[in-house]
């Protein structure tokens, strides 16, 4: 159970960042007017509108990864073993009963302190 726990948090961390990266390689929505007055960065990899269908589509497949991957750990991370007691019982069990010395002196029985004279 503990290799399974291990693969999924990774498969997760490595979707993150490729998440992250491909987030921070995409155009905004502002940047298709610079485009359109001649900037010149529309002469990408993928050509004029192929990267952000393809980076678009990559993101959100990664973001379905990560998602299932989140539920799985939160599923796992629930696992409790089947008891069969009460947590009463359980605490009962494990804490020592100190038994008190029959020997202890009584405290007087007024209210009052005695001073002992000098």
């Amino acid at each position: 159970m503990n290799i399974v726990l291990t693969i999924i948090l990774t498969v997760q961390m490595l979707s993150a960042l490729a998440m992250i990266g491909l987030i921070l390689v995409q155009h905004g929505k502002g940047a298709d007017m610079g485009a359109a007055f001649g900037s010149g960065g529309s002469g990408s990899l993928f050509g004029a509108s192929g990267s952000a269908n393809f980076l678009s589509r990559t993101t959100a497949v990664l973001a379905t990864v990560f998602f299932v991957c989140t539920l799985a750990l939160a599923y796992f991370g629930n696992l409790r073993p089947a008891s069969s007691g009460s947590v009463l019982e359980g605490a009962a069990a494990a804490a020592p009963v100190v038994a008190v010395p029959a020997s202890a002196p009584a405290a007087p029985a007024s209210g009052a302190a005695q001073i002992p004279a000098k």
